[in-house]
């Protein structure tokens, strides 16, 4: 490359208005009165969305390929056709109160990068592609992040078009009469990197007046069922010394949930988010209580050692109240590191571009989590308002959004290689 194209390529910006306007224009389907977007999974709002960005991607000269599992790639051809694409891509599917930016920013992003490769006539020898990942949400079926789910082998395409919604209709037929259950096998498409751009769904960068976060890992998470069971009495005749209060018991371990997190920073995570008591009558000594455990954080040795430890104490707090006490594990997803040399592509760019960054692990699942298992992935964050995502209120500002944009731009470039 001559020293003239280097200058061109370190100087190229994508379109920072034509990005929001597409934002904007996007939000439109579903929009809420609230400001925010309700376009849940395979509905029809869905398909009016995927519609107009598929559009979008044609009318920037790509071809588009959808999969069984309706996962949508949609391409600019490289030099070297041959070559795994470079990929970059999210979701589009909402949270039933979600907002404008979560997941539909990473496949903007990814639309916005091709059509200012094409505005400046720059050629990569490896292809660029965009993916649009299916129910990445799981509001509507579960399992949640389903699409990239099925493309990587973490469940079988039959177990997601069995899936039901609360009507009784299933994935496999909502994909049929949406008209996006494709014919690609999933999996049956290479990939080369793999970058997403996201909102940061969390306060750190905001907090720390931090323009990007670089993304190393994504935090493991292990989840449990945790059920007390005493005996329900009347709560004026019984004598505290007589008693067998589930809730008792409970409230010991609920603290050392948190105490656990707090033993092993930065990224410990404890939280107790929900609880059922039985018979929950003002008047009774509660005879059950079953309460959720969620655990997080950033490598397995640290969530293993805090699993052991909320299992020790669980069975301590049996032993001193006499209560019978059953814990669960009931979900586990490993921690993700993200591959050093995609994550060194974003550094790269950061510093190219010479906006002030930090990095920040994520807290919340993301389809690059499946997508690393059969490719280089990392992730882009950008600030949003508040950290607040997962509601109609969710806000970034235009600036932090364009320059999240052009970071990909210049880490996809530094792995297609420009011409």
């Amino acid at each position: 490359m001559n020293d003239m194209s280097e200058h061109v390529l370190n100087g190229l910006r994508i379109d920072g208005k034509r990005l929001w306007d597409s934002l904007m224009e996007l939000a439109q389907i579903g929009a809420t009165p609230k400001g925010g977007v309700k376009r849940l999974a395979l509905t029809d709002l869905d398909r009016q969305g995927r519609d107009l960005v598929v559009g979008w991607g044609k009318a920037a000269g790509m071809t588009v390929t959808v999969d069984q599992i309706g996962n949508i790639f949609m391409r600019r051809a490289g030099i070297d056709d041959t070559l795994p694409p470079v990929m970059t891509g999210s979701h589009i599917d909402t949270q039933p109160t979600g907002g404008k930016f979560d997941g539909n920013y990473g496949v903007l992003a990814g639309l916005e990068v091709v059509r200012t490769l094409n505005d400046h006539q720059i050629e990569t020898q490896a292809p660029i592609e965009v993916a649009i990942w299916t129910n990445e949400e799981g509001s509507r079926f579960v399992p949640v992040m389903m699409g990239s789910g099925v493309f990587c082998g973490a469940f079988t395409l039959e177990h997601a078009y069995a899936a039901k919604d609360v009507d009784g209709k299933t994935v496999g037929e909502e994909l049929e009469r949406i008209g996006y259950k494709g014919d690609q096998v999933p999996g049956n498409h290479p990939i080369g990197a793999y970058f997403e751009t996201h909102i940061e769904q969390g306060p750190v960068l905001e907090d720390a007046d931090k323009v990007i976060g670089v993304v190393p890992a994504v935090m493991g998470l292990s989840w449990y069922d945790c059920t007390v069971t005493g005996m329900e009495a009347h709560a004026g005749p019984t004598p505290m010394n007589l008693r067998k209060d589930a809730m008792q018991a409970a409230a010991k371990i609920i603290p050392e949930v948190v105490a656990i997190a707090n033993r092993y920073p930065p990224y410990g995570r404890g939280t107790v988010g929900m609880m059922q008591v039985f018979p929950n009558s003002r008047n009774v000594i509660p005879g059950q209580v079953k309460f959720s455990i969620d655990l997080r954080n950033v490598n397995d040795e640290l969530l293993n050692t805090m699993h052991e430890e909320i299992t020790a104490f669980v069975a301590q707090t049996a032993r001193d109240t006499g209560l019978a006490i059953e814990l669960e594990r009931v979900s586990y997803y490993p921690p993700c590191p993200f591959h050093p040399d995609v994550v060194g592509a974003v550094r790269n760019a950061t510093a190219k571009l010479g906006y002030s960054v930090m990095d920040v692990v994520s807290g919340a699942g993301h389809d690059a989590i499946y997508a690393a298992r059969l490719a280089p992935s990392g992730m882009i964050f950008v600030p949003c308002k508040d950290g607040i995502s997962h509601n109609e209120i969710e806000d970034a500002q235009p600036a932090h959004l364009e320059a999240g944009c052009n970071v990909l731009l210049h880490a996809m470039l530094e792995r297609a290689t420009a011409a």
